[in-house]
């Protein structure tokens, strides 16, 4: 192994997150034995004081459980993100930056670094789409859920009628995986690649050289546009990376696709279902997958996702467990 230093390399990542894990479990066992030994012996003036170790261990037990609900891979890396407005014009293109804002938010809530790779702005409002990269402790991890199409229901604010209006945006969530574990190459043939003019704020001269860059994979239609820098040199670079990334997670998905028909299931498309619901008129938000519904919808779109995230992977942990049940069989 100590040959391949990329290999050697993750190998020794993958075996320091496991020893991680295995020294929190076996550390909260022995204390959760040792305590559950004095519980039994203890007055009632020694259980109330203990009730403060008893509250330390639960969520001690609570963050454990929460860190084996990481079962994709790459969960540690940074989070492409990329949302794109359904039909529907001025309303769902609203409805497409509000969504970036949403992520953006929560991401600020954690700490994160949020790096905007590329913005389409709408022609009235909101975007058109949008791509950027989240970096941050399990930035891919958490963001794995939010993949999907996002629904949005309410009295329109471009409606003079005050209509009920429904809207829809896409949510495409990869990881960014490691350049050594994406073996792909590119030919010239196949990708065709187109320079303008950078949209939006971004500071004096933005708009005044053709430093954006817009790569499109002709055989599978992939698009990828980047204007984060002034460079076009750069922006065509960072254009190049973000497409062997989407490839990659094209060729993943499209493995499981084989597996799961080879099993004879029939399984959806994850990325072109409706996860969720945002009934913004009757003030609730429901996620169609886990059935849990939050009725603060104003805290839910400034970044309190927590939550849905966590739902949402504990549905996709049992998803996988049930996949890798049926690969049993």
């Amino acid at each position: 192994m100590w040959n391949d230093q990329n290999r050697a390399r993750q190998v020794t990542q993958e075996s320091n997150a496991l020893r991680k894990l295995t020294t929190t479990y076996n550390s909260l066992k022995s204390d959760a034995e040792g305590l559950s030994e004095m519980l039994e012996i203890a007055s009632a003036e020694e259980l109330e004081m203990l009730q403060e170790e008893v509250t330390s261990v639960e969520q001690r037990v609570d963050d454990l459980y929460k860190e084996t609900l990481f079962t994709m891979k790459h969960s540690d890396t940074p989070a492409i993100v990329k949302v794109k407005s359904g039909a529907g014009g001025t309303e769902s293109m609203d409805w497409a930056g509000m969504l970036m804002r949403m992520f953006i938010r929560w991401a600020e809530r954690r700490g994160y670094k949020v790096d905007i790779l590329d913005i389409q702005e709408g022609e009235q409002a909101g975007i058109s789409s949008a791509e950027f990269i989240i970096r941050g402790e399990k930035a891919y991890g958490m963001m794995a859920p939010e993949n999907g199409v996002h629904r949005l229901v309410r009295v329109s604010p471009f409606d003079s009628n005050n209509r009920r209006h429904t809207s829809f945006a896409s949510v495409e969530v990869v990881p960014e995986v490691p350049e050594e574990e994406i073996n792909i190459v590119i030919p010239d043939s196949e990708v065709r690649v187109d320079v303008y003019r950078s949209q939006g704020a971004g500071g004096q001269g933005v708009n005044t050289t053709d430093s954006a860059v817009r790569v499109t994979h002709l055989p599978t239609g992939t698009i990828v546009a980047i204007q984060v820098t002034r460079s076009q040199i750069k922006n065509r670079e960072m254009a190049f990376q973000i497409l062997k990334q989407r490839l990659y997670d094209q060729e993943r998905k499209k493995r499981e696709e084989e597996d799961a028909k080879a099993r004879g299931e029939q399984r959806k498309i994850e990325w072109g279902s409706q996860i969720r619901s945002y009934v913004m008129d009757k003030q609730y938000i429901k996620d169609h997958r886990t059935g849990l519904m939050k009725h603060n919808p104003d805290d839910v779109m400034d970044g309190d996702l927590d939550d849905l995230m966590w739902a949402g992977l504990e549905w996709l942990a049992g998803k996988r467990t049930a996949d890798e049940a049926g690969d049993d069989e």
